[in-house]
């Protein structure tokens, strides 16, 4: 029995036809909406790559993107063959692609998901991705001498002023590396000397963080230096006290803004594809209602149309069968010509009478 079988008029072939017309273009809108989300999420994704440790997050977009412009091309392409349909000798000549044709629809809808359902999967990989490249990106933020690494310092401190965020994880991280430049220390001073000393890697550690972690909406001067030192600083305890600086982790903040704009990708690339589902659906319908017409001849003539000639069921283990006829196929051939070549290898025997 016939999956979603359905009778047609001339009148709703017709209405099919142009209905089909019009949802297709809506699908080129919605590629290039789906192709804009993807070139949108890759210049936001530029703008921070600084700190991030590799480019698989820029796998996302360059789906996004690539989708785009197959949806564009695949309706566009459909379109055309919706308004020639409403004229049979137009249509002629699109009859032998239609079935390739729904069979790259098909798996095309089938992509459209998959990046659809990475769109919502993608927050772990970006966590490690944000958790190692600000880990880095801190390292060289005293760095501002070094060529390639120059420009890492107004990166981190236009990031944490942006997100009002301080650190990978939260402040305490910047107390674990030298983010100050050895050209504004004063080596002949004893506090100098003493710090770089006590630390095994003659590091310059302090319990200070840059300017850009102080939150400008406390009523208190920021306290950026001795952060941990409650007699350095009057009515002050850094335990207690709500400190004047961003206590959220940049890492948290930046995972937040891109998976939150990656789930609404997601979600709007999901609509999109229901609606290509619908309209390969309605485009299958058309077709098999225009070649199951009786009498080419009288084209008012009333037709049925289907999704499936076959149920489902029936329908897979048909194409199981044939799966499994072309492997045996495959299996006679490479016997065969494993035979021919044994019988080639064979030398014949040549007697010789005296």
């Amino acid at each position: 029995m016939a999956l979603l079988k359905v009778k047609f008029n001339q009148k709703k072939r017709v209405k099919l036809a142009q209905g089909l017309w019009l949802m297709n273009w809506f699908s080129v809108f919605a590629g290039i909406l789906v192709f804009s989300m993807g070139l949108f999420l890759k210049i936001e994704l530029r703008k921070r790559s600084e700190v991030m440790d590799n480019s698989e997050s820029h796998f996302v977009p360059n789906s996004l993107i690539l989708m785009g412009i197959l949806s564009c091309a695949f309706n566009g392409f459909a379109g055309k063959i919706c308004y020639d349909s409403l004229d049979p000798a137009k249509f002629a000549k699109w009859k032998p692609l239609l079935k390739p044709y729904l069979a790259l629809c098909f798996v095309f809808n089938i992509l459209v998901f998959f990046v659809a359902l990475i769109c919502f999967l993608m927050r772990g990989s970006l966590d490690s991705t944000l958790a190692h490249g600000l880990k880095n990106g801190m390292k060289f933020y005293r760095d501002t001498d070094t060529p390639g690494r120059c420009f890492m310092k107004k990166t981190i401190d236009m990031l944490q002023i942006e997100f009002k965020c301080c650190g990978n994880n939260g402040y305490k991280d910047w107390f674990e590396i030298q983010w100050i430049s050895n050209r504004y220390l004063d080596f002949s001073s004893k506090e100098v000397k003493d710090r770089i000393k006590s630390n095994v890697d003659g590091r310059y550690l302090v319990d200070g963080v840059p300017f850009s972690c102080c939150n400008p909406s406390s009523p208190r001067p920021c306290i950026q230096y001795q952060v941990t030192n409650n007699s350095a600083h009057y009515s002050y305890d850094y335990q207690t006290e709500e400190l004047n600086l961003w206590n959220r982790g940049c890492r948290e903040a930046l995972l937040n803004y891109y998976s939150g704009m990656m789930s609404s990708m997601g979600a709007v690339t999901l609509l999109v594809w229901l609606f290509e589902i619908s309209v390969m659906i309605g485009l299958r319908l058309l077709h098999t209602s225009l070649e199951s017409i009786p009498n080419p001849e009288d084209p008012e003539c009333e037709s049925e149309g289907w999704v499936l000639e076959n149920s489902l069921k029936d329908t897979f283990k048909s194409a199981l069968e044939n799966l499994k006829k072309l492997g045996k196929f495959n299996q006679v051939e490479a016997g065969a010509e494993g035979a021919e070549g044994e019988e080639g290898g064979k030398t014949p025997a040549i007697t010789t009478v005296s």
